[in-house]
């Protein structure tokens, strides 16, 4: 099921406060997508406590820390980098070669192909926390019960509602681009290289099967874990608390939460990011940790990204001033 003409109906009608008018359908997803969601959700937390366990004590937890640290930063900035300000948003221009690798890297970290990744958020950003947005927490409406379900909804649930975003209406860019339709097909197999590969150096650092199975669990399945749930809190998390500087558009509340700065790569400066979607770097201040930001920094001193749109000092001043004279409920 796409995007109910209902819901497109009543978006300019929505109030702000009032649950979605698609909120009462509940079509659950087919059985194997929601089983395949379901594994890739389950499968990871019981990594982690099996991992802990092997763990106590073990001489190789260092060499499984690290590696999981280096699959994290592969994949996180893949999906930050590439999958988000590249494809997405179109922040900057990447070489053929680089626009490639960030597709890759993004796909590893078992966050959906490339083509529906780009679909779906390009879809929040056309109806954000309003009707047709397909994560938003205000679902159910802005009541406090209302938020709670919204909240479970936009973190994980909508994973498992039959809500298709169709690709042809928002990335036909990405369809008609070759190299991303191969990446995009080859999801499968490069899911099975995100766990692949740190088996293979676990085992080759270490020099036993056992130095693989833990870096396996931690590098892999953990790594895999921790990442999801960190942009999934910022579908979710990055739309109830945090700080809101900057206006955006009108039921829009994305915030600025701090405290997920850091591990999300400077996705979590969600409020900068709304209010200026096609910006490289989110963290408008300069205190704002954006580590997506500075590697797309260093692209560019490369020569390897071009026409890096980067923010307007004083086009976000305005948009702070606009925000401080708009009511507190806006």
């Amino acid at each position: 099921m796409s995007i109910t003409e209902d819901a497109v109906k009543h978006r300019e009608d929505y109030d702000g406060s009032s649950p979605f008018p698609e909120a009462g359908e509940h079509v659950p997803a087919s059985r194997v997508q929601a089983g395949l969601t379901g594994t890739i959700v389950v499968v990871p937390f019981v990594a982690l406590g099996v991992g802990i366990w092997l763990a106590w004590g073990a001489e190789g937890a260092l060499t499984d820390l690290l590696l999981a640290v280096a699959f994290y930063l592969l994949t996180g900035l893949g999906v930050t980098v590439g999958f988000h300000r590249l494809l997405t948003h179109r922040s900057f221009t990447a070489r053929p070669w680089l626009r490639v690798v960030l597709a890759v890297a993004g796909s590893m970290s078992f966050q959906g192909n490339l083509i529906d990744w780009v679909a779906v958020h390009r879809r929040h950003h056309a109806f954000t926390d309003r009707p047709g947005d397909p994560h938003s927490p205000y679902r159910y409406g802005a009541g406090l019960r209302g938020q709670l379900r919204g909240l479970a909804h936009a973190h994980l649930g909508w994973m498992f509602i039959a809500d298709q975003t169709p690709v042809t209406r928002y990335a036909p860019d990405l369809l008609a681009d070759p190299a991303m339709v191969r990446v995009a097909r080859a999801f499968p197999a490069l899911c099975v290289a995100s766990l692949a590969l740190p088996f293979v150096a676990g085992w080759a650092i270490s020099g036993s099967l056992y130095g693989g199975l833990t870096a396996f669990l931690w590098a892999g399945l953990v790594r895999v874990a921790l990442l999801q749930h960190v942009t999934w809190s910022v579908n979710s998390l990055c739309h109830i608390m945090g700080n809101r500087p900057f206006t955006t558009r009108e039921h829009d509340r994305s915030t600025n939460l701090w405290a997920l700065a850091l591990l999300s790569f400077g996705e979590s400066w969600h409020n900068g990011h709304h209010s200026e979607p096609a910006c490289a770097r989110h963290g408008m201040d300069r205190h704002q940790v954006d580590l997506s930001a500075g590697l797309i920094r260093l692209f560019e001193r490369f020569g390897c990204a071009t026409d890096v749109h980067w923010p307007d000092a004083r086009r976000m001043e305005r948009r702070r001033a606009d925000r401080a004279r708009a009511p507190a409920s806006g």
